[in-house]
């Protein structure tokens, strides 16, 4: 069976609004303000939790560590679960997307570096989980994205095989995971990069959902 694997975080949706809250909430509770901006910084929010909060540190405490990073990232964690789909937003045409694909016989997965619960709570909120029959998270199996691990096991339990896969993701972190994978990769240039995810080149881009279908058909044929 044809699969389409998607990243979750700024491939699928736009999460970027609900993440650099919780990481604003973690400066708040320090007394240091909320350093991170909800436009400008969307890049690194699509990053991870501890690149956000890297980059706060750098902006409100020098001198940081490692070791403040790792002390506000479980109350960053708890504060995205609690307002997990605030801001988050599915993109424009990925529901009719997924289901147009699904219509046409291929099999569809996540692969995020999302922790599984979280990309579970999130798909479910937004009403799509059920478009899904696979989900591999960051903490799934022992290693993550860009290891090609994950990405083979939302393949294989969403009933498919590598060989007829491929990736839609928005990242360097997604290229380099199909790259191991030996499979095609689609990056969206929806995303706060833009166009610049040509430079990672990939073996296409989706400037429009409305594109998947022909665009997955072409690459993995009939």
């Amino acid at each position: 069976m044809r699969t389409v694997i998607f990243d979750l975080d700024g491939t699928l949706a736009d999460t970027s609004g609900d993440l650099i809250a919780a990481a604003n909430a973690c400066f708040e509770g320090l007394g240091l303000g909320a350093p991170l901006d909800p436009r400008a910084d969307q890049r690194t929010a699509f990053h991870g939790g501890r690149a956000m909060l890297r980059l706060g540190f750098d902006r409100v405490r020098p001198g940081w560590s490692e070791a403040d990073v790792d002390a506000q990232f479980p109350f960053l964690l708890d504060h995205y679960g609690a307002h997990i789909d605030r801001f988050t937003t599915l993109y424009p045409g990925a529901v009719e997307a997924a289901e147009r694909l699904r219509a046409g016989g291929f099999a569809l997965g996540i692969c995020t570096n999302k922790p599984e619960g979280l990309a579970e709570t999130l798909l479910a909120r937004l009403g799509v989980r059920g478009l899904f029959a696979s989900l591999v998270g960051a903490d799934t199996l022992p290693v993550r994205k860009p290891d090609p691990a994950p990405y083979r096991a939302a393949v294989e339990r969403a009933g498919g095989s590598a060989a007829r896969s491929m990736l839609i993701g928005d990242t360097e972190t997604d290229r380099a995971t199909a790259r191991a994978a030996g499979v095609p990769c689609a990056l969206v240039t929806f995303g706060p990069a833009g166009r610049a995810v040509a430079d990672l080149a990939p073996e296409a881009l989706l400037d429009d959902y409305a594109d998947l279908y022909d665009l997955a058909g072409a690459i993995l044929g009939d």
